[in-house]
């Protein structure tokens, strides 16, 4: 009779221990950026992450470094400027990939992905300096003309401006901008983002994304950016335009975030960091 009792009472401690110890960790998850490479991008909380599963967790994350990461993920750190973000992503998925196809150590992996860094920084230099080198001079004021820097020509050249392209948004040119040189020698009010129908200095068809925002922040400025030129062109008022795209970004915060209520439970496991990769049948 005591044995059995024991036995049950070990069986019922082993399980709730267990429920214990696999207890989820919430508030992870602060934006699906998308796929690249067949992975989900997720943009992650990284101070939850160093507080609550691993105090060395920086700039972002594969599951082959580490075993928390879900598989098909990658993690990028919320705390990463949107600047940084493109870089740190083709480092985890070429980090990943090295790691998973021919089993390299974390080290080799890693010293490898920054040298594809550098390579990238420099390619992207040389695009945005003979971007600026293609255009005209821009004006200096904003939709309703404002100078805010009395000292400067009324049209000048940009220069050291544009810091890496993000591609193309119905035909329109998004750029991650240094947003210092801006407000120092062009316009001082420019915020996280602009577009060219509210600053005349922004190139026709082009949006500007300030890079010292967060990479979290970044695909919702775009997106204010990509409406309020729309309601521009139909005729609506800056102030009326704005109003319209900051409306519509609350709708697409409110849907991120039900997004990831729907996001399977991330559970820490027993090993949280993996110093060589396990090799997987990949092309």
């Amino acid at each position: 009779m005591h044995f059995r009792f024991f036995l049950i009472f070990s069986i019922c401690f082993s399980f709730l221990y267990g429920c214990r110890e696999k207890e989820s960790i919430p508030g992870v998850y602060r934006y699906y950026w998308g796929k690249k490479n067949g992975y989900d991008i997720w943009i992650v909380d990284g101070n939850k992450v160093r507080h609550k599963i691993y105090n060395s967790f920086l700039y972002g994350g594969n599951e082959q470094r580490y075993p928390f990461n879900p598989k098909g993920e990658i993690w990028i750190d919320n705390a990463l400027s949107c600047e940084e973000f493109e870089m740190t992503l083709i480092h985890e998925l070429n980090e990943r990939h090295l790691m998973a196809k021919y089993g390299w150590a974390y080290v080799k992996a890693h010293d490898s992905s920054l040298r594809l860094e550098v390579k990238t920084r420099r390619n992207y230099e040389t695009i945005c300096r003979a971007h600026e080198a293609s255009l005209r001079k821009v004006g200096v004021t904003d939709h309703d003309n404002n100078k805010e820097i009395k000292d400067i020509p009324d049209s000048i050249h940009l220069q050291n401006i544009y810091r890496l392209p993000v591609g193309k948004r119905n035909g329109i040119s998004i750029w991650i901008v240094d947003g210092y040189l801006v407000r120092k020698n062009i316009f001082p009010d420019f915020g996280f983002s602009g577009n060219d129908l509210s600053c005349h200095f922004i190139p026709p068809k082009e949006i500007w994304i300030d890079g010292q925002i967060s990479c979290e922040e970044t695909e919702y400025s775009i997106g204010i950016e990509l409406l309020e030129r729309q309601e521009i062109l139909k005729g609506k008022s800056y102030s009326d335009a704005y109003e319209d795209a900051v409306t519509e970004n609350t709708r697409l915060r409110d849907k991120m975030a039900l997004l990831i209520q729907q996001h399977p439970p991330l559970y820490l496991p027993d090993t949280i960091t993996r110093d060589k990769g396990v090799m997987k049948n990949e092309e």
